[in-house]
């Protein structure tokens, strides 16, 4: 059974933490999720006033829009969104946003990474705050993974979600490694 660690709490780490406990539960041990920030959702975070937690913005996306050409492609996300109240259509125009044919626009009440979080939840993961990977070493097999602080954990499958200037930043076996052959666990990995 492996052990999975994903590099990034924002929307793909989630998702991919959701769909990898949703479709390989039996050969996975456990999914763990560490992110260099204080919180989920990367870049579709939410940020809330300490004086009023209802008081709130979202930074980055602010809607989510589903294009014609997405309609059936990714439907089960959105029902699943919707059907726990993540998602709720958009009804009031936004100043400036041009609307294509086929569309639709949605909102999310409790706040853009509340998407985020809803797959963190769904993929009962591990999730780690202020972990700021620096370094991926290949030992006997498993990846050590060591991040700012000095600590480092061991894997046997690592999940990069970060964006790509921060990959580049990684130091170790990394660098001198293909990223996309060394790091995929190949069929007999799982």
């Amino acid at each position: 059974m492996a052990r999975v660690l994903i590099v990034g709490a924002g929307l793909t780490g989630s998702l991919c933490a959701a769909l990898l406990r949703r479709e390989l539960p039996q050969r996975l041990s456990r999914i763990v999720l560490w992110d260099k920030a204080r919180g989920a959702g990367g870049r579709m975070a939410t940020s809330r006033s300490a004086l009023d937690p209802k008081c709130a913005a979202d930074l980055g996306a602010q809607y989510v829009t589903r294009g014609p050409d997405y309609a059936n492609k990714h439907q089960s996300f959105y029902e699943d969104l919707l059907s726990h109240g993540v998602l709720k259509p958009l009804t009031a125009l936004v100043d400036g946003m041009m609307m294509k044919e086929g569309a639709e626009n949605f909102v999310t009440p409790q706040g853009i990474s509340s998407i985020v979080k809803h797959y963190l939840k769904e993929s009962d993961a591990d999730i780690f705050y202020d972990h700021h990977v620096t370094q991926l070493y290949l030992k006997n097999g498993k990846w050590e993974v060591c991040i700012s602080t000095g600590s480092s954990d061991q894997f046997d499958v690592v999940i990069l979600t970060m964006p790509v200037p921060q990959i580049l930043q990684l130091q170790g076996d990394i660098v001198n490694r293909r990223v996309s052959h060394e790091l995929s666990p190949g069929p007999d990995r799982f």
